[in-house]
């Protein structure tokens, strides 16, 4: 599959729109930044934007001052956490959406569509039901990376024939895997008692409300590898959505390039669904929505859907804290709540403007 041609005289795929994409990129980060700070004030116990910035300023050795003590436990221990692995979590799934966009050739492709997401289910469904605690607190997050980035791999190997991996094959591959994956699931929830059912469910939901400082650190060097990686075959992506065909001939080594950036895929969704449990729609929304602002080259695209998945994840997860206080609600149903909808808008859009399926 490829991308429809550009319509109206849109700028081809790889084509540079400095002007557009630079301003794009500058406000992301603002947003990003003032939402963050927003983030860590806002809650049960509100912490004003002055006393954030003298507490981070005191901190990095820039003046400053501290914070008594209960301010300053709840921003550092609480909220600060917090906010960190919504930047990386965030980070982490609009990138990979972006480049799961751009290996596919298909807007409406996302992360899960590999397994990832179902895999990492079942390590920590596992886990949780039978009641594995081997790494302690760590068990289920670390028994749900390395079950995520098996079964991708799973799926590309199970897809491969001739030293070839066709796009079709690999889709339908990770459909098939991710009901098999939904069966186990299934079956170890009919064996779970209530307590184990009730902690399987928060899980899938997703959630940060147990974010911490080694939870963060669990998920930077996969997040920095995967961010640092991808943006190098920013034209190679561009060169791909013309055909495999043509991207070959302009010396794309096609099937090293999807090995790679599966890879990569893999590592940033794995780690984000670890810490974080089962989130859906920021790989999804975030790069088309950049795509369709700014066009298709990759080169703002994959560190653009960084930005907004960030910005998206750390928005969202104030308003889980925040809409229902003191309750909190699953980050996982706010995306889902607000992707949804969307996610149905543009399957209209594209329907209508590609004249139907057939």
């Amino acid at each position: 599959m490829t991308y429809a041609l550009p319509e109206n005289g849109a700028a081809a795929p790889g084509t540079r729109r400095p002007g557009r994409s630079t301003v794009l990129t500058a406000a992301l980060a603002a947003a990003l930044l003032l939402c963050a700070l927003l983030a860590a004030g806002l809650g049960a116990y509100r912490i004003p934007l002055g006393d954030i910035l003298a507490s981070l300023a005191h901190r990095l050795g820039a003046g400053g001052h501290a914070l008594e003590r209960v301010p300053e436990s709840v921003l550092w221990n609480v909220r600060l956490p917090r906010v960190v692995l919504a930047l990386l979590v965030g980070g982490s799934l609009g990138c990979a959406g972006a480049l799961m966009q751009g290996v596919f050739g298909n807007p409406l492709a996302e992360p899960a569509v590999i397994g990832v997401s179902s895999g990492g289910a079942v390590g920590a469904v596992a886990c949780i039901v039978l009641g594995l605690d081997a790494l302690g607190s760590w068990t289920v997050t670390v028994f749900a990376f390395a079950s995520g980035l098996v079964t991708v791999l799973a799926v590309y190997a199970m897809s491969r024939s001739g030293g070839r991996t066709e796009v079709v094959t690999l889709i339908l591959t990770g459909v098939a895997v991710n009901a098999f994956c939904g069966a186990l699931i299934g079956i170890l929830l009919f064996t779970a008692d209530s307590a184990a059912i009730s902690q399987v469910t928060f899980w899938q939901l997703g959630s940060l409300a147990q974010a911490t400082w080694g939870k963060v650190l669990a998920v930077l060097p996969f997040a920095l590898v995967g961010l640092a990686v991808a943006p190098l075959y920013a034209r190679r992506l561009d060169l791909l959505a013309l055909g495999e065909r043509p991207a070959r001939h302009l010396g794309v080594d096609v099937e090293r390039m999807r090995l790679v950036l599966v890879t990569v895929v893999a590592l940033l969704t794995s780690a984000a669904v670890a810490v974080s449990g089962i989130i859906g729609f920021v790989g999804l929304i975030v790069p088309h929505l950049l795509r369709m602002a700014a066009g298709p080259g990759h080169r703002f695209l994959l560190p653009g859907s960084a930005l907004g998945g960030a910005l998206a994840l750390v928005a969202g997860d104030l308003a889980a804290r925040t809409v229902a206080a003191p309750a909190e609600l699953p980050l996982g149903v706010i995306t889902a709540l607000i992707g949804s909808p969307f996610f149905f808008w543009l399957l209209r859009r594209t329907r209508t403007r590609q004249g139907g399926w057939a």
